[in-house]
């Protein structure tokens, strides 16, 4: 897995200037950061800073250079174990029935529901953020209508999502990363949470292996990932998402929702719901299905699974 090295921060930025920033930056297709994130810098005065991570100085330099960021600072993150000092300040997280928590406070796992033991360990996402929170929440609003059957998880991280998805109906769950290390914590993750035997975990650019291939069409498809790569799968992931499935895709910021909403439906797909978290949004798609008629003819019309009209949009 690439670690970051170096950070490349833009300080002193109003709220809206910081997020207009770090989506141009985002969909810039010239530099590529391992992370992009907002930070609120100065509280009273409301000031926000822009921070993009890189494996090395040098691309840090580049692209400082190329986006003409001036007044930015590099600097050299410091060597600590990050992801430990992290976890032991971050409280548990409730989104619908799911239960997010790590290894410190698995003593206050709660009376139902269903808990979720995450640890980072090497690889991306604990499950504490907001984008996460908005696929668990909206996977707890789907299964209140109907459980899947077939599960895939693109760009899993730690597993959060197949191993909710899974826990949660008993089904099996295949986990997809491009990063090799990010599958095995998945796995090991799934381990801890005891369902093992259901999840299944491969090392994959997009969708071109072999095995999700062979696994579709999928009732349930996460996508937690950013939004270039989300329009990059687009194609790919409306084809394999079966009729009356449910597509939930996140990793995107609020003022990249309707760039989202346009490139899936003219794949054919229907929104079904909006999940905002601060400033991240989570977006549910379905395929139409074709509802046939008494004597097997089919109306030419679409009619999204589920009832009619049915949907939410959730602020939280």
């Amino acid at each position: 897995m690439t670690e970051a090295r170096f950070t490349l921060a833009v300080p002193a930025l109003a709220h809206d200037t910081a997020v207009a920033l770090s989506s141009a930056l985002e969909e810039d297709f010239r530099i590529d950061p391992l992370a992009i994130i907002i930070n609120e810098a100065d509280e009273q005065r409301n000031l926000w800073e822009v921070v993009l991570y890189f494996a090395s100085e040098e691309e840090a330099e580049a692209a400082r250079a190329i986006e003409g960021l001036g007044s930015s600072v590099i600097a050299a993150m410091p060597e600590r174990d990050w992801v430990r000092q992290s976890l032991e300040g971050l409280a548990p997280v409730t989104a619908g029935r799911f239960f997010l928590h790590g290894a410190h406070d698995r003593h206050r796992r709660r009376a139902g529901g269903v808990p979720l033991e995450i640890d980072a360990g090497t690889a991306f996402g604990t499950g504490h953020h907001g984008t996460t929170e908005g696929c668990l929440l909206a996977l707890d609003l789907i299964l209140k209508r109907r459980a899947p059957v077939r599960i895939l998880d693109v760009g899993c991280g730690t597993g959060v999502l197949a191993i909710a998805a899974a826990k949660a109906t008993g089904r099996p769950a295949l986990a997809s990363d491009i990063d090799p290390e990010a599958v095995r914590v998945t796995l090991a993750n799934a381990a801890l949470n005891g369902v093992k035997p259901l999840l299944a975990g491969v090392t994959a650019a997009g969708l071109g292996h072999p095995r999700i291939a062979a696994g579709g069409p999928y009732d349930m498809i996460f996508a937690n990932i950013l939004a270039r790569p989300l329009v990059a799968l687009a194609t790919g992931l409306s084809r394999a998402l079966a009729p009356g499935g449910s597509l939930i895709l996140s990793g995107l910021m609020l003022d990249q929702m309707r760039w989202i909403e346009a490139t899936y439906r003219s794949r054919g797909l229907a929104l079904s719901a909006r999940i905002r978290r601060g400033n991240w949004a989570t977006l549910v798609f379905t395929r139409p299905q074709y509802k046939k008629r008494p004597g097997g003819r089919t109306p030419r019309r679409f009619l999204a699974a589920g009832p009619q009209g049915a949907g939410w949009e959730l602020d939280i």
